[in-house]
Formats: structure tokens, C-alpha cells, sequence
């Protein structure tokens, strides 16, 4: 009887052990998963956090490099400008800027057109000489030429115009460099020669507008 007891007793210290052990073996297990959960999303983390800086590195670079652009067209606007007062001298009149909202309900362009111009007229406004530089958006460079020369048509076909403008208007050009439009309709004072005819004024005038776009080309080309 002693013997079968001990036999029993032994069978049961070993089965206790054995689950023990399986129990151990189980939780090692679930630290080693848990601990792996943790490690990938650690790493996945991090993962978005790169991910994210570089999405806002990418887009700061893009602001930098539209910024770079404007103020490039900016400088270029001003730089032609410079190269007609210095072809004209005092034959350049234009002396007052064009605010956005005459470009667009006077001259028709409005201001999904541009991204940047260069407009002047004169504030007396019997005078018409006129210079506007517009760099057109992507895409939209027929679209201004288009709307200038159809402010060009308007005024060529208006008999309201004061006599002494005739020729200015009729030797005004609407003429495209590259993704830049220009209107130019200058002349300064004709009464030098009104006393040859109308053609006279109108040839005239139509040199001072070839000055002036020469100087324009050469700064923007």
C-alpha cells in the first residue's frame, strides 16, 4: 500500500511540474509577442513621423520655390520697365499704376489670367499713352493676348476719342514675348508732327511703341 501511495504521490509531483513548465513556456511566449506589438509599433511610429516631415519638408521647398518665382517675375517686370524709361526719357508719360480692378473691368484681364504685370497711364485722362507688361499663368497666354486685343479693337472702333489721340490708338500693339503679354500705346506729345497728316502721327508712334518693345524684349527674353 506504502508503495502504490509513493507511486501516486511521485506521478503527481511530476504532472504539477510539467504544467508549470507549459505555463512558464506560455508566458515567455505572450512577453516575446507583446514585446514585438510593441517594437513594430514603435517603429511604425516612427515610420509616420518621417513620412509626416517629409511631406512638410516637400511642401516648404514648394512655397520657397513658388516665392523664388514670383519675386523672379517681379524683378523682371521692373527691370522692363527701367529699359523703357531709359529708351523713352521724357517721351514716357505713363505716370500712374493700373490697379487690378481696372485691368479686369477695363482692359478685360482678369485675375485668373496673371500671376504678375506692370501697368501705367497717365492720371490726366485726355492723355492715352499706356504701358502694361502681364505675365500670364500657365496655360492663359492666348487668353490675355486675346482680351488685349480686343481692348485694342474697342478703342480703335471708338469715335468718342479726343482727335489728338487718333494716332496713338491706331498705332497702339498688343505683342506676346514669351509668357509675358505687352499693350503699348505711347507717343508722348505728336504736335511736332500733327502738321503732316494723320499718317504721319500714327508712323510716329509706332516708332516710339518699337522702342519701347525692343527694350522690353531685350530685358525679358
Amino acid at each position: 500500500m506504502r508503495r502504490d501511495y509513493m507511486k501516486k504521490k511521485l506521478a503527481c509531483m511530476l504532472l504539477m511540474g510539467t504544467l508549470a513548465l507549459s505555463m512558464a513556456a506560455c508566458g515567455n511566449g505572450q512577453d516575446k509577442d507583446t514585446g514585438a506589438a510593441t517594437e513594430n509599433s514603435v517603429e511604425s511610429t516612427e515610420g509616420t513621423a518621417e513620412s509626416t516631415g517629409t511631406s512638410v519638408e516637400s511642401t516648404e521647398a514648394g512655397n520657397a520655390g513658388t516665392q523664388q518665382e514670383n519675386g523672379d517675375v517681379a524683378s523682371a517686370l521692373q527691370s522692363a520697365k527701367k529699359a523703357v524709361t531709359d529708351a523713352l526719357g521724357d517721351d514716357y508719360w505713363p505716370d500712374s499704376e493700373i490697379p487690378e480692378e481696372m485691368l479686369n473691368e477695363t482692359y478685360g484681364v482678369s485675375a485668373d489670367l496673371y500671376d504678375a504685370y506692370l501697368g501705367e497711364c497717365p492720371m490726366i485722362s485726355v492723355n492715352v499713352d499706356t504701358l502694361l507688361i502681364i505675365h500670364a499663368k500657365d496655360g492663359k497666354v492666348e487668353d490675355v493676348e486675346n482680351a488685349l486685343n480686343a481692348y485694342r479693337d474697342s478703342l480703335v472702333n471708338d469715335t468718342m476719342q479726343y482727335p489728338m489721340n487718333l494716332g496713338k490708338i491706331q498705332a497702339s500693339r498688343v505683342e506676346r514675348i514669351g509668357d509675358y503679354v505687352c499693350f503699348v500705346q505711347l507717343g508722348a506729345d505728336t504736335s511736332s508732327v500733327e502738321e503732316q497728316g494723320d499718317e504721319a502721327v500714327i508712323t510716329y508712334c509706332q516708332e516710339q511703341n518699337e522702342l519701347a518693345l525692343e527694350a522690353i524684349r531685350q530685358t525679358l527674353e
